[in-house]
């Protein structure tokens, strides 16, 4: 099995509430969290895209959504 890249989100600022990123070769995105790394979801990039965009528009949220 190919070694996966997680990548830390920029946004994670506390060691125990870290969300974790890596994509595989096939494009599937694996995200997972700092506190239970053995729990992984999986989605693809345009699932992933527009939950960070409806995520973006919650009230509270200062953050725009990624440009398309």
């Amino acid at each position: 099995m190919t070694e996966l890249n997680w990548q830390k989100s920029t946004y994670s600022e506390e060691a125990s509430s870290c969300v974790y990123l890596a994509a595989t070769r096939t494009g599937t995105i694996l995200l997972r969290e700092s506190d239970e790394p053995q729990t992984i979801l999986t989605t693809g990039t345009p699932q992933l895209a527009a939950l960070i965009s409806t995520l973006c528009t919650l009230p509270g949220t200062s953050h725009q959504p990624p440009s398309a």
